[in-house]
């Protein structure tokens, strides 16, 4: 009978690597009675396989996401606090100043669109008034005459000029006033010893203005010094 032969050591059993998977190297190869421990080789497999990710900022469950910054108001320094603040008060006070133009410009606008509106209405008052003066004409020249007295044309004569006064229209021309030549029409020069200024003789047909808008000058004989 065979002896069995003594201090025969025994084998390890061989751990084969998983296909893919990197093969350890230098420490990590050690066995567990000289070499690191297993924390230790898990934490250096894991520096292996990837970088490091810098991670800023967190999402809205409170965990860092990478790519956003948070502004450290803290690391600023109270001149660039100032600089800031100042940056504000300018902002604040350019808009205010928008805000006063804005409202100038508004104000103006009003006052011109309505200064506009009054002179077109007067430009149409005058336009109409004027289409009527020929009627007054011929009103007025009966009148003179006495044609009018009793008649049913003095009442009318007498509401058309009360409706002219009330939007201001004025007769121009008198006798015996200096000739103006912006108001009066010469239709004839009369030497005269008698002035020594370009006077106003005769009014042949009244002139008419509504305010400072002349709507006809008077047609007038004008009686000028002896000797011009």
């Amino acid at each position: 009978m065979t002896e069995k032969k003594d201090s025969e050591p025994e084998q390890e059993p061989v751990i084969k690597p998983k296909r893919g998977s990197k093969k350890p190297t230098g420490s990590e190869a050690q066995s567990d009675d000289g070499g690191p421990d297993l924390v230790d080789s898990i934490d250096d497999l894991i520096e292996a396989e990837g970088p490091d990710v810098e991670t800023s900022g967190t999402d809205a469950s409170g965990t860092d996401t990478p790519g956003t910054e948070t502004p450290d108001t803290d690391s600023l320094t109270q001149e660039e606090i100032s600089f800031l603040e100042a940056g504000e008060r300018d902002l604040v006070a350019d808009m205010r100043n928008d805000l006063a133009r804005a409202q100038a410009e508004l104000v103006n606008f009003r006052k011109r669109v309505e200064r506009d509106r009054q002179a077109n209405r007067e430009a149409v008052i005058a336009e109409v008034i004027r289409t009527l003066l020929p009627a007054v004409d011929d009103l007025d020249r009966a009148e003179g005459h006495g044609d009018l007295a009793g008649s049913p044309l003095e009442l009318v004569a007498q509401k058309l000029h009360g409706a002219f006064a009330r939007y201001g229209l004025r007769q121009v021309g008198e006798k015996g006033e200096a000739f103006d030549p912006h108001l009066h029409e010469a239709l004839v020069q009369l030497p005269s010893p008698d002035v020594t200024v370009n006077t106003v003789a005769d009014v042949i047909e009244p002139g008419y203005a509504l305010g400072d808008r002349l709507l006809r000058a008077a047609k007038v004989a004008v009686s000028v010094p002896d000797g011009q």
